[in-house]
């Protein structure tokens, strides 16, 4: 037998070995049951980004980041079987597109949805849907004329109707009137932290606090921003000091209540508060899954109880999971 034909052979079976190392590390925690609720759905696609409740539709909504698109989720009472995913929004001219961080605006009956090139980074845009009909309202372009990279990755709306959509690639928040106009970009030398390696993935989860500004989570430096809006225009942005623990790598955020944002993120989620109107914050929680595979993306609320939205689907019927933290 030659030699090479030996070594060729050791270096399979090494690969091998190797290989079935994380594998195996991977069956253990999928079998693992977490030790709070879980809503557990079969799913059409293997990446959902963003998953939120809808109170009065009975339903969570999830978003489509593989090859764009929404979905209902209705959980059934006092069942605890796998729930089905079912489609509602599939639009033919924006295929290929990531639908990511999606906003329900109760008031106005739509959903808003930031929109992005997820591999080129060269479009984005806010689409808003009717939630009882799921007719397109309309589709904002953000960006797709230009050289610049972009990322429209989560939003919020505010009050009077207009939305606020992160760009994790080129540190802005775009402004989008109640009608589907772009009116104005939100930006800041703060938002672009020292150190290339934090601006991998920058601006993201944001929420709107009832008092009248935005709260914007930074990924890789785990910076939190407070944006005091103005009828002028002229937003005052700082950095809320946080202690008690970083924010960073936190993707997306969920407002409790006046003085309570959930971070979500990986491999933990984390509950801060704040009692000085988010000048400075505190963590005070911390939630894991035990699901650092599957990766954190999002959270919400239903009825009081909050869920974490994962990334990543297993199995052959994409498994996805909401998983309940408990701070």
């Amino acid at each position: 037998m030659s030699p090479s034909f030996c070594s060729g052979r050791f270096s399979v079976g090494l690969f091998l070995v190797i290989s079935a190392v994380p594998i195996a590390y991977l069956i253990c925690i999928e079998r693992a049951v977490p030790s709070t609720h879980v809503f557990s759905y079969h799913s059409s696609g293997f990446f959902r980004e963003c998953a939120k409740w809808d109170d009065v539709g009975r339903r969570f909504l999830v978003s489509f980041m593989d090859g764009g698109g929404i979905g209902k989720v209705v959980p059934r009472d006092g069942n605890s079987d796998i729930l089905q995913e079912v489609t509602v929004v599939k639009d033919a001219d924006l295929a290929g597109n990531a639908s990511l961080g999606i906003a329900i605006d109760r008031d106005r009956n739509r959903l808003l949805v930031a929109v992005a090139d997820l591999l080129g980074n060269r479009y984005s845009a806010l689409a808003a849907y009717e939630l009882s009909t799921w007719r397109r309202i309309f589709l904002a372009e953000l960006s797709g004329h230009s050289k610049e990279k972009s990322f429209a990755d989560d939003v919020a709306v505010d009050a009077q109707g207009n939305a606020y959509v992160t760009d994790a690639k080129g540190s802005k928040i775009w402004k989008v009137d109640v009608n589907g106009k772009l009116v104005s970009t939100i930006e800041s030398p703060l938002f672009t932290p020292p150190g290339w390696y934090n601006n991998l993935v920058a601006l993201n989860g944001i929420v709107y606090h009832p008092h009248g500004f935005l709260i914007v989570i930074h990924t890789f430096s785990g910076f939190l921003y407070k944006i005091d809006l103005t009828a002028d225009g002229n937003n005052k942005v700082t950095v809320i000091e946080v202690t008690g623990g970083t924010l960073r790598f936190g993707d997306g955020l969920e407002l409790l209540s006046p003085t309570k944002i959930v971070v979500a993120g990986s491999p933990s989620a984390k509950l801060v508060e704040s009692s000085d109107g988010w000048r400075t914050a505190s963590v005070t929680g911390w939630f894991s899954t035990g699901m650092v595979h599957r990766l954190v993306s999002s959270a919400t609320v239903k009825e009081g109880r909050v869920y974490l939205n994962h990334i990543v689907g297993f199995g052959s019927k994409k498994r996805h999971v909401l998983v309940e933290a408990v701070f």
